[in-house]
């Protein structure tokens, strides 16, 4: 009988063992996995708009955001991002500091983009469920890649500026981007957190507003020739803008463009952008978001669980 007491004893034992070893592994497993979603203001740098030098006010846009995280190291997470963003510019709102004449020149864009990531976080990362920091700020770096597809409002309608080579350049519709920048994480409960994080990205072009050189002395004879032969006047319409190059019915002046050589402008003027190096584009995103923790148990205790009582319910 002892025995019989014994081995029921033991096999009950380890029943409850392994059943609450199943329920507290929910709390142990290291999180590897993540998923987020991100949005909010979008702010373009560039020949049109300079915050940085002169204080020109914040001209915002959007942005939205997709991110998968892979944890790799104690304090280090791989980060894939997609997003869908849009910038604008104009010369309206130009500090008169800045050299930059008005050009009437206005642009707007709306991009897809895609990079690759590695985010510092300042507390460890790699650890069991239970013991995430509940704040944890961090800092990303990365390298990825955006379209370019800058529009301008001309006789109230919007016209693609790339097709038309408003400085002679057909450039590519594709650019270079190196996201960086730093955020917070808070941890809501086991498998969410919420955070906000600054990303600027720099990039190596001059052409996300369709703006890079200081005037057009170097091709306006190919410019005024597509005008005149109707091959394509829009491309002198939209490269000068300047209103003292302008008749009265708003064409462009052909005898003054030629008489001045090309000097009407459509650079900034700032002699800080005259560098090569200098003169690349930029924009910046400053967003929110959740983000899930794909853990074990976040399927079979939060998914799978949460299922059944649905099911019991009905």
């Amino acid at each position: 009988m002892s025995k019989k007491i014994f081995f029921i004893t033991f096999f009950l034992t380890c029943i409850l063992l392994q059943t609450f070893g199943q329920g507290f592994n929910k709390y142990r497993r290291e999180e590897l996995w993540s998923f987020s979603v991100q949005g909010g203001p979008s702010q373009y740098f560039g020949d049109l708009y300079a915050l940085w030098q002169y204080k020109e006010g914040v001209q915002p846009d959007y942005y939205a955001g997709f991110s998968t995280r892979y944890t790799f190291g104690t304090n280090l997470k791989a980060r894939g991002d997609v997003g869908y963003y849009k910038i604008s510019g104009q010369d309206d709102h130009a500090d008169p500091n800045s050299g930059r004449i008005p050009r009437n020149l206005n642009f707007r864009s709306e991009n897809w983009e895609a990079a690759l990531l590695i985010e510092y976080y300042w507390k460890p990362v790699k650890k069991f469920n239970i013991n995430r920091a509940f704040f944890n700020p961090y800092v990303f770096l990365g390298l990825g890649a955006s379209t370019i597809d800058p529009h301008t409002n001309y006789n109230n309608n919007w016209v693609a500026l790339r097709p038309l080579r408003t400085e002679n350049e057909l450039y590519n519709n594709v650019v270079v981007i190196m996201p960086m920048g730093l955020g917070i994480k808070y941890k809501v409960n086991l498998y969410l957190d919420v955070f906000v994080e600054g990303n600027y990205r720099f990039t190596f072009s001059d052409y996300l507003d369709d703006v890079s050189a200081f005037n057009v002395s170097g091709f306006y004879d190919e410019l005024i020739e597509d005008y005149i032969s109707g091959v394509n006047p829009d491309r002198l319409r939209l490269s000068v803008r300047e209103e003292r190059f302008l008749l009265p019915n708003g064409e462009p002046n052909i005898e003054l463009i030629r008489s001045t050589r090309g000097s009407a402008r459509r650079g900034s003027g700032d002699p800080r952008l005259n560098e090569p190096g200098a003169r690349y584009d930029g924009y910046f995103t400053l967003s929110a978001g959740a983000e899930i923790n794909f853990s074990y148990g976040f399927w079979r205790n939060w998914i799978l669980q949460g299922r059944s009582r649905t099911f019991r319910n009905w």
